[in-house]
C-alpha cells in the first residue's frame, strides 16, 4: 500500500513538473518565415552580416530565416519595404547609419525611417579604410594627396552609393585636403569595391568588414583607417586622426529593424535572440575579425544610441556638402 502511495505521489510529481515546464516554454514565433531584408546587393558589409546571423536567428526563434536583398536608392528601397511591412515581426531589416541616420538629410523620403522602424539591437560597428588599387603610384597617404592635388579633377572614387557613408567620407576628404576627386557611385559596395579591385577605378573607402579579405590578392593596398584606433586586422596602416585630421574619426554601424507598432514582447524576443546569435563563439570570432566589436545592447540601448548619431550625421552632410548624385 506505502508503495502505490508513492507511486502514485511521484506521478503527481511528474505530471506538475512537466505541467510547469510546458507552461513556461516559450510560445511558437506567429511566423514560420522570417524576411530579413538586406537594402543592398550581395557582397557588402550589410549582406555579410545578415547572413552570418541569420542561421542563428532561425534556430532561436524556431522560424526559417532568409535573407532577401531589396536593392537600390542607397538602400532607400528595402529600408523603405520594411517600414511600411506589417508590424508582426515577420519582416525585418539589417540596416545600417545610412538608410537610418544619414539619408534624411539627402533624400526627400516617403517615409521617415527613425518613424517608421523600432530598433532591435545593434549587430557591428566597423571603421572604414581608404584604399587604392596597385597600379595606383601611391604607396602613402600623403603620397595620394600629392598625386591628387597634381592632377586636379582627373583621379576620382567609388561608393555604393550617395549618401553612404564612403560617399561622406570622400567627400570630406575633399574638403579637409582641399583636393578634386570626382565621386562615382555604384548601386552598393559590392560592385564599387570590384571597379577599384579590377583598377577600374583608382581609390575608394570601405568597410573594415569587407577590404581586409582583399588585400591578400595583392592587387589593392590600404592607406588610412577612420577608426578612433588602428583595428587588430590592420596594425601598420594609420588612422586619420594620426595623419592630422582629428575630426577624421567615424564607423559604420549596423543593426537589426522591425516595423513601428511591432508588440514590445516580440521585440524583446528578438533582441534575446540576437545577443545569443551574436554571443555565439563563430559568430563573436566573425565580427572581431571584421574589426567590429560584439555590441549586445538591449531595444531601448540601441534606440538611444541611434539619437545621439542623428545629429552627428546631420553634421558630416553639412560639413562636407555632399549632394545626390
Amino acid at each position: 500500500m506505502r508503495f502505490k502511495r508513492l507511486t502514485l505521489a511521484a506521478a503527481l510529481l511528474a505530471v506538475a513538473t512537466s505541467g510547469a515546464a510546458f507552461a513556461q516554454a516559450p510560445a511558437a514565433y506567429p511566423c514560420k518565415l522570417i524576411k530579413l531584408v538586406s537594402p543592398y546587393p550581395p557582397g557588402g558589409t550589410t549582406d555579410i552580416l545578415a547572413r552570418l546571423i541569420q542561421p542563428g536567428l532561425g534556430q532561436e526563434l524556431g522560424a526559417n530565416v532568409i535573407v532577401e536583398n531589396r536593392a537600390g536608392a542607397s538602400s532607400n528601397i528595402g529600408t523603405e519595404f520594411v517600414a511600411s511591412a506589417p508590424p508582426d515581426g515577420c519582416t525585418l531589416l539589417l540596416g545600417n547609419n545610412t538608410g537610418v541616420a544619414i539619408n534624411r538629410n539627402l533624400y526627400k523620403l516617403r517615409i521617415d525611417p527613425v518613424k517608421g522602424l523600432a530598433p532591435i539591437g545593434m549587430v557591428a560597428s566597423v571603421p572604414l579604410v581608404l584604399y587604392v588599387n596597385a597600379g595606383v603610384p601611391a604607396k602613402s597617404f600623403s603620397e595620394l594627396m600629392a598625386l591628387a592635388k597634381s592632377e586636379p579633377g582627373k583621379l576620382s572614387y567609388a561608393s555604393g552609393g550617395s549618401g553612404s557613408p564612403q560617399h561622406l567620407m570622400g567627400e570630406l576628404l575633399k574638403l579637409e585636403q582641399k583636393i578634386d576627386v570626382v565621386h562615382i557611385p555604384y548601386k552598393g559596395q559590392g560592385p564599387a569595391m570590384q571597379d577599384v579591385v579590377s583598377g577600374q577605378v583608382p581609390m575608394a573607402f570601405e568597410t573594415t568588414s569587407v577590404i581586409v579579405p582583399q588585400l591578400a590578392s595583392g592587387r589593392i593596398r590600404a592607406l588610412a583607417t577612420t577608426g578612433v584606433v588602428r583595428p587588430a586586422s590592420l596594425p601598420n596602416t594609420p588612422t586619420m586622426k594620426e595623419l592630422g585630421m582629428p575630426d577624421f574619426v567615424t564607423e559604420n554601424w549596423y543593426g537589426l529593424f522591425a516595423t513601428t507598432g511591432t508588440p514590445t514582447p516580440l521585440i524583446q524576443r528578438l533582441n534575446t535572440a540576437l545577443n545569443k546569435v551574436l554571443g555565439s563563439k563563430d559568430v563573436r570570432a566573425s565580427l572581431e575579425k571584421m574589426g567590429s566589436s560584439v555590441p549586445r545592447t538591449t531595444a531601448a540601448e540601441f534606440q538611444q544610441f541611434i539619437a545621439k548619431e542623428l545629429p552627428v550625421w546631420e553634421s558630416v552632410v553639412k560639413r562636407s556638402g555632399a549632394k545626390i548624385d
